[in-house]
């Protein structure tokens, strides 16, 4: 049985992008915690010890779910369902809009951060800003595929200021071209395909 200390936890922008992924389906996902179980273990092919894992419970406890024996998992392995069973579903559906979001369409981007800029010449000093721009296909790119290849939200935080700096900030070249911005303590953000 894996702890939950163990795993990594998932920072807010890996959470948002995971979200704006979910919002795309295009069918219900399972509600109970029976029908995600019996999801979860069709996609594992059958494999109760694998699955446990991935949930950081017992194999017995995957079987009680499946049989029915158990019904209302506590807070940690209701979230576990519902993200593993997020990440599991409609991967066409998924595929496609990530492909559309890098190729043509971009994404949109809410955050509310604390944005702190270097440049030459004036700028404003770094406060707390809500921002709401659109991501271009090649930096949606970028941020989706460094999400498949496994990036911690340290390794998404630059390039998603990139992509903020390039729409919001210097409006796509036509503004302070050598502007930079960083931005740290996320509180809020969302991302939509």
């Amino acid at each position: 049985m894996t702890s939950s200390s163990s795993r990594p936890r998932r920072g807010k922008v890996l959470e948002a992008l995971a979200r704006a992924e979910r919002k795309v389906f295009t069918r219900p996902a399972p509600k109970s915690a029976k029908a995600q179980v019996k999801f979860l273990l069709t996609r594992a092919k059958g494999a109760t010890q694998a699955l446990a894992e991935r949930l950081g419970v017992s194999r017995r406890t995957v079987e009680r779910y499946r049989a029915g024996t158990l019904t209302t998992p506590q807070k940690r392995l209701r979230a576990a369902l519902v993200g593993e069973t997020g990440s599991e579903r409609q991967p066409q559906v998924r595929a496609q809009a990530r492909h559309q979001a890098a190729t043509s369409s971009g994404m949109m981007v809410e955050v509310t951060a604390y944005f702190g800029f270097t440049c030459t010449g004036n700028s404003d000093d770094g406060r707390e800003r809500s921002i709401t721009t659109a991501i271009s296909p090649t930096c949606a790119k970028q941020i989706l595929e460094l999400q498949e290849a496994g990036a911690t939200e340290e390794d998404l935080h630059p390039i998603v200021a990139e992509a903020i700096t390039e729409s919001y900030f210097t409006q796509w070249g036509t503004r302070t071209v050598d502007l930079r911005a960083d931005f740290t303590h996320v509180s809020e953000i969302e991302f939509r395909f």
